[in-house]
């Protein structure tokens, strides 16, 4: 059995029980966390938050890529968001990564050079990554000046997050 069938068999039985289908589309904290997609942090479960209470937007390193920012333009002006959260994490896959030796080995891999993605988005400094994001997420013109916009480091090993402040 593939994995996917395995997910399907055990959605049968998420849904025989399922009682969250009157939950609204507006999350209840009014809070959106952009973090990263590593399978080792349930970032609902380390910041206590239960279905239905925040935007949850997670891609390869918590970058505030262009389809993120989209998405919190979405979560803000439409669905009534009012505070920002971007979460990195150590021992990140995109840290210590350099782009260009990425982009040679997947070449070299598949047999042919691809344009996109345009970039990984690699780094090597957490915090200074955070501030980044923090800063192309505040930036965006249709970002109102007035939406906190926090940045956070979670450690992988004690489950802990540390604030990152801005520069």
């Amino acid at each position: 059995m593939s994995v996917a069938d395995e997910l399907l068999k055990a959605n049968e039985t998420f849904a025989r029980n399922f009682k969250l289908g009157k939950l609204s589309v507006r999350p209840a904290r009014h809070v959106a966390v952009l973090a990263c997609m590593d399978s080792r942090i349930l970032f609902e479960h380390c910041l206590g938050l239960h279905p239905g209470d925040a935007h949850m937007i997670r891609n390869a390193g918590g970058i505030a890529t262009d389809d993120a920012i989209r998405s919190l333009i979405v979560s803000h002006h439409l669905l009534d968001t009012q505070e920002f959260i971007i979460i990195n994490h150590t021992d990140c896959g995109l840290l210590k990564v350099q782009e260009d030796e990425l982009r040679q080995r997947l070449t070299k891999k598949m047999g042919r050079p691809s344009d996109e993605p345009r970039h990984f988005h690699a780094f090597d400094n957490l915090e200074a990554n955070v501030r980044q994001q923090i800063q192309r997420v505040k930036s965006h013109p249709w970002i109102p000046k007035e939406i906190p916009v926090r940045g956070f480091v979670y450690d992988v090993k004690t489950g802990r997050l540390r604030e990152v402040g801005e520069v």
